[in-house]
């Protein structure tokens, strides 16, 4: 992975960091609206890919929100494994419910209906997930950290995840192609496998949450340092 090596002044530094908290907080909060709609419309449209995918953005969300405990915590190396350990049994437990919707969608063949709501909302996360994605990649190089780089790599990943339900749900719209409905969901399965990995190795997915938290603090820490030495 490749980071800035030229550290950049103090002002660009805060300005940085604050433009990725943005990028953070609009990941975040449009996760939570694309996995309401997209367990909804799945539910209505008997669409287990569908489904999957809001409980895939789900966990992102909650992901991020558990590294964002763990960093108020007074130490947070503490936590770190706990955390992680979390979000891998979390992605686990979506691979494992993804895949046996699935496979049980295909034997026995579950007719998946057209979902107008579902298209939508795959189609927009195509859509505007890589400009998020490029746009914290950017900062986070500029910046020199590690963490946002991989965090903007995970945000893509959800675009992957929308471009697979998508496919499957035009197949079955245009073909009435039922099967590419399931063989999506399983495509998420395994990036849901792929991701409790990396989160059991140690590879946390939504890090930099936490880098921006630690971040704020060591900020109000060397505030009141450099308030008390003068």
């Amino acid at each position: 992975m490749t980071v800035n090596t030229l550290s950049p002044s103090a002002e660009r530094t805060h300005t940085l960091q604050r433009r990725i908290r943005w990028i953070v907080s609009a990941t975040i909060a449009y996760n939570v609206v694309e996995a309401v709609i997209a367990i909804t419309a799945g539910g209505i449209a008997s669409s287990s890919a569908l489904v999957a995918f809001g409980l895939d953005s789900t966990i992102e969300v909650l992901s991020a929100a558990a590294v964002a405990w763990q960093f108020t915590r007074r130490d947070p190396e503490r936590w770190e494994k706990g955390t992680l350990r979390v979000i891998a049994v979390a992605f686990f437990a979506l691979a494992a419910y993804v895949t046996a919707s699935s496979l049980l969608a295909l034997v026995l063949r579950t007719d998946v209906e057209h979902s107008t709501l579902g298209l939508v909302i795959t189609a927009l996360s195509v859509l505007l997930m890589p400009f998020l994605s490029l746009a914290e990649r950017r900062a986070g190089r500029e910046l020199g950290s590690a963490t946002a780089v991989a965090d903007s790599k995970q945000t893509l990943i959800c675009t992957y995840l929308s471009a697979a339900v998508l496919v499957g749900l035009v197949l079955n719209s245009l073909f009435g192609w039922w099967w590419a409905d399931a063989i999506a969901g399983l495509v998420i399965a395994g990036f849901a496998v792929r991701e409790g990995i990396e989160a059991w190795r140690g590879d946390a997915c939504a890090t930099s949450v936490g880098m921006l938290l630690e971040d704020e603090r060591d900020e109000h820490v060397q505030d009141e340092h450099d308030a008390s030495a003068r």
